[in-house]
C-alpha cells in the first residue's frame, strides 16, 4: 500500500476517529508506525471504503474472538494427548489475554465482564470445602453417607442420585467443590478408578440441578426473570420425573462405556478419624449455616417473597466462622483453589468478547429455527452454551421467550437444555471445571476426551428424554 513519500501507511480504526471511520495515515521515515495520529485535520487522512478495510484487515475483532475461542477449545481437548503440563486455567488465561491484546475487548469491558457474584460465591464455598477436607470431617462424613454401599455399582448409583438430589438444594457448584476431594479420597481408599467417580459426580450434579430453580445460576435466572409461577412447584412438576429417568440413564451409559472400571470387589467401609476437631466443629457450623440459609431462601422463593440474601452472601456468611475463628485461616486461604478462580475470571472475559462479536446472535437469527419450539430451544441452548457459557446464553434468550409470550414448557426447555449442556463437554458447566481442576490438583486427571466420550451420547439421550416429557407427554 503506497501513501505519501514513505511508501508505507497504517490503518487507524475508530479510537482516533470521531466519525467512526478508518483512515489511511502516511508513515514518515523515522516515525513510529504505531503512534496515534496527531490529528484528523491533515489532508492526507483518507476515509477508507469497506473493501479497503477488509483487504487490509480480513479478520474483524469479532472474528478474532471466535478464532481464539476455537483455539482454546482445541488446546483443552488435545493437551492430554500431547502430554503437556499446560493446565486448563492457563489455556483459558491465554485466551483472555489474546482478545485483550488484540483489542477484541477493552480493559474496562473485560473488568466489567467478570461476574464478582460468581467469584465471591466460589471463594466462600472453596473456603468451606478446604476446611471440611483438612479437618478430616469430610472423610468421616462420607462413612455415614455411603456405608451401606457394598460394591462399585451401588457406589456409583449413590453418587449419581445423592449428588443429584443435593445439587437441587445446595446448587451444583457447591456439590462439585465439596464432592471432588471426597470421591478422590474414596477412590484412593478402595482402589476404584477416580475417573469413574468424578464422571459420576459431574453428571449427577448437572442432571440433578435441572429440577430445581436454585439448582444452578441459569435456573434461578429463569425462575426470577421468566415469570414462572410458583417456581419450585413448576420446576418439580415438569422436570423431576425426566430428571430421575436421566440419572438412571447416566448410570446405564457409565456402566456400558466404563464397564472395565466397575470391579466386583466388595467395599469394606472403615470410618476415618477426624484429624483436627476444632476445625471440624467450625466446618460443621459452616455446613449448618449453608443449609439454614438455603432453606430460608427456598421458603422465600416458594412464598413469592424477596430474599434478602443471594447465593454470594450465603457462601460468604458460611465461610465467616472459619475465616474469623480458625487459627489456620491463612493456611486454609492459601489452599483455596485460586487457579480455578483465575479460570473463571478469564472465561468471563473471553466469553464476553465472543458474545459482543454478535456472531452467535447472527447465526441464531439466520438459522430460521422456531424460537419457542421445545426441541429447538433444547438443541440451541445445549450447543450455544458450549461457546458462551449457559448463564450469558440464558440471559439473552430469556427476554426473547418473554416477548413472544412463550409457554411454561418453553421456559423449562431453556432450563433443561442450558443445564444439560454441562454433560457434553468439560467447559459446558462451571461445576465440570471445578471437578476437573480439583481432580488435577490431587493427581486425578479427567481429560476433555474422556469426558466427551461418555458425555456426548449421554447428552443426546438426556435431551431426548426432556423433549419427550416437555413436548409429547
Amino acid at each position: 500500500m503506497a501513501a505519501g513519500s514513505s511508501g508505507r501507511a497504517v490503518l487507524w480504526p475508530n479510537p482516533w476517529s470521531e466519525d467512526g471511520k478508518a483512515y489511511i495515515v502516511p508513515i514518515r521515515p523515522g516515525s513510529d508506525p504505531w503512534a496515534a495520529p496527531s490529528g484528523r485535520s491533515d489532508s492526507s487522512h483518507h476515509p477508507m471504503s469497506e473493501v479497503e478495510i477488509a483487504s487490509h484487515f480480513p479478520l474483524s475483532p469479532g472474528d478474532l474472538s471466535i478464532l481464539v475461542l476455537a483455539a482454546v477449545l482445541a488446546a483443552i481437548a488435545v493437551r492430554q494427548l500431547l502430554r503437556t503440563r499446560v493446565m486448563i486455567w492457563q489455556i483459558m488465561l491465554a485466551g483472555a489475554v489474546a482478545v485483550l491484546v488484540a483489542g477484541s475487548i477493552s480493559p474496562a469491558a473485560a473488568l466489567g465482564a467478570i461476574n464478582m457474584d460468581v467469584m465471591l460465591f466460589l471463594f466462600g464455598m472453596f473456603v468451606v470445602g478446604v476446611a471440611l477436607e483438612e479437618s478430616g470431617y469430610l472423610a468421616s462424613l462420607s462413612y455415614r453417607l455411603l456405608r451401606r454401599t457394598r460394591n462399585v455399582d451401588q457406589l456409583v448409583i449413590a453418587v449419581l442420585f445423592g449428588a443429584g438430589l443435593l445439587s437441587a438444594l445446595l446448587m451444583n457448584d457447591t456439590l462439585a467443590i465439596i464432592g471432588t476431594p471426597l470421591l478422590i479420597h474414596l477412590a484412593n481408599k478402595y482402589g476404584i478408578s477416580p475417573r469413574l467417580l468424578l464422571l459420576s459426580l459431574a453428571f449427577g450434579v448437572t442432571i440433578g440441578s435441572v429440577a430445581s430453580p436454585i439448582g444452578n445460576p441459569q435456573n434461578l435466572l429463569i425462575a426470577l426473570g421468566g415469570s414462572v409461577p410458583n417456581p419450585f412447584v413448576t420446576f418439580f412438576r415438569h422436570l423431576a420425573l425426566p430428571t430421575a429417568v436421566n440419572l438412571l440413564l447416566a448410570y446405564g451409559v457409565l456402566r456400558l462405556l466404563c464397564r472395565r472400571e466397575f470391579g466386583r470387589e466388595t467395599l469394606n467401609h472403615i470410618q476415618d478419624a477426624v484429624v483436627d476437631p476444632d476445625l471440624a466443629r467450625l466446618s460443621k457450623l459452616s455446613l449448618g449455616v449453608v443449609t439454614a440459609l438455603i432453606a430460608f431462601k427456598i421458603v422465600s422463593v416458594s412464598l413469592g417473597l424477596p430474599s434478602p440474601l443471594g447465593l454470594t452472601e450465603i457462601a460468604l456468611l458460611s465461610a465467616l466462622p472459619i475465616l474469623l475463628a480458625s487459627p489456620r485461616r491463612l493456611e486454609l486461604a492459601r489452599k483455596v483453589d485460586w487457579r480455578t478462580l483465575v479460570f473463571f475470571a478469564s472465561m468471563f472475559v473471553l466469553m464476553e468478547s465472543v458474545w459482543n462479536s454478535g456472531r452467535l446472535q447472527a447465526a441464531m437469527n439466520g438459522s430460521g429455527f422456531e424460537a419457542t419450539s421445545v426441541p429447538a430451544i433444547l438443541a440451541t441452548s445445549a450447543l450455544a452454551s458450549q461457546l458462551v457459557s449457559n448463564v450469558p446464553f440464558v440471559a439473552l434468550y430469556l427476554p426473547l421467550l418473554s416477548t413472544l409470550d412463550s409457554s411454561v414448557e418453553a421456559m423449562m426447555a431453556l432450563a433443561a437444555g442450558s443445564t444439560i449442556a454441562g454433560n457434553l463437554t468439560i467447559i459446558g458447566a462451571a461445576s465440570n471445571v471445578i471437578i476437573v481442576q480439583n481432580g488435577e490438583r490431587r493427581g486425578a486427571a479427567l481429560t476433555f476426551t474422556d469426558f466427551m466420550k461418555v458425555g456426548a451420547p449421554l447428552t443426546a439421550l438426556n435431551l431426548l428424554v426432556y423433549w419427550i416429557f416437555l413436548s409429547l407427554l
